[in-house]
């Protein structure tokens, strides 16, 4: 049986040299794979009590979508500022050179609510810190953080201490 590392490919030297580009489209590609990814995060979140899954643009959609729907809990997006139609509040975050912002509808968490966040990746974890703010922003409690893959060489984890952060594959190097 494979394991989901099996599916991710490496490509090195993309996009530029040195770096080691874990593609995750080798397990999208593959029903058994997909499955793979999608069990492996649930187990994760194993009996954590929640109450919303909310996912970042655009990966943390293929993956938390599934997951909300296996737990028949309801999908939040986190999106990128200006693709939201409705009320948002917004969250900016530190990029390598300058700075982005995401943004969550206003009625998307309630206060009180337990929110798990999913992404594919852990890098920097500048992004899903600014996902993390705007959930506390509207009320909600992030009870748990999940990702697919995390670079553990790039100290993502480092920034969201105060948060239960777990992933189904660590990789040493960034």
């Amino acid at each position: 049986m494979k394991k989901l590392e099996d599916y991710v490919i490496t490509i090195p030297d993309f996009p530029e040299p040195g770096i080691m580009f874990r593609d995750i489209t080798g397990i999208l590609q593959d029903a058994d794979g997909f499955q793979l990814a999608i069990d492996s995060l649930l187990k994760l979140i194993g009996d954590t009590p929640c109450d919303v899954i909310a996912g970042a643009e655009s990966r943390g959609f293929i993956f938390g979508a599934p997951l909300a729907y296996a737990l028949k809990k309801p999908f939040a997006l986190v999106r990128k500022k200006g693709k939201l139609p409705r009320e948002t509040v917004s969250e900016s975050y530190a990029l390598e050179y300058g700075t982005a912002e995401i943004e969550m509808h206003t009625d998307s968490i309630k206060p009180g609510q337990k929110v798990v966040l999913v992404d594919d990746l852990i890098a920097t974890g500048g992004t899903i810190e600014a996902a993390a703010k705007l959930v506390e922003q509207l009320g909600g409690e992030v009870v748990k953080i999940i990702f697919l893959m995390e670079l553990e060489g790039l100290k993502g984890r480092e920034k969201l201490s105060k948060y239960d952060v777990e992933s189904v594959i660590k990789y040493e190097g960034k």
